[in-house]
């Protein structure tokens, strides 16, 4: 059994093969970021977390959304995203597949709402038994005040209220 060579080889040498599996990823890795920057072109008004390309095969490439809002805003410009791909991939991508897919996006929004959480409940100041009688005491206060110029049924009501708020 012959011995492999041990000397390095150099990446760019290897990227710049046509063949082999690295080839390929790159160079669906390029194409798919030429379409990305078209779709972003043609609409521009699309937020950059409401779409992105998912896929490319054969002679289709496949967009999804995060809501058939968007959707719908891209099967608008079906026509106009379908000849820009066709003239600037000569010719290999002439279709347009939309899918909606709220399940891709909800992880990034569960990251947003946990980080959003755990901010407010650091800024949320801790208080203490004493300073809720306080507050309670004034607000019983507030609604024997109110209660004095009411009628008899909302009048009862609050005295009621001031009675709940000053146990407390």
């Amino acid at each position: 059994m012959a011995r492999k060579s041990k000397v390095p080889i150099n990446m760019s040498a290897l990227l710049q093969t046509t063949t082999g599996t690295l080839a390929h990823i790159q160079t669906k890795t390029n194409s798919l970021t030429i379409l990305a920057d078209i779709v972003r072109q043609i609409c521009p008004d699309l937020p950059a977390d409401a779409w992105h390309i998912a896929n490319c095969r054969k002679d289709t490439l496949i967009i999804e959304v995060k809501s058939p809002v968007w959707g719908q805003r891209l099967q608008f410009e079906r026509n106009t995203i379908c000849n820009a791909l066709t003239s600037s991939t000569e010719g290999n991508f002439h279709k347009i597949e939309i899918k909606v897919n709220p399940q891709g996006f909800r992880q990034q929004r569960h990251e947003v709402t946990e980080k959003t959480r755990t901010d407010l409940l650091q800024s949320v100041p801790v208080r203490s038994p004493q300073s809720n009688t306080v507050v309670n005491e004034k607000t019983a206060k507030q609604f024997l005040e109110i209660a004095k110029n009411a009628p008899k049924g909302l009048k009862e009501k609050l005295e009621k209220l001031a009675r709940v708020a000053g146990r407390k």
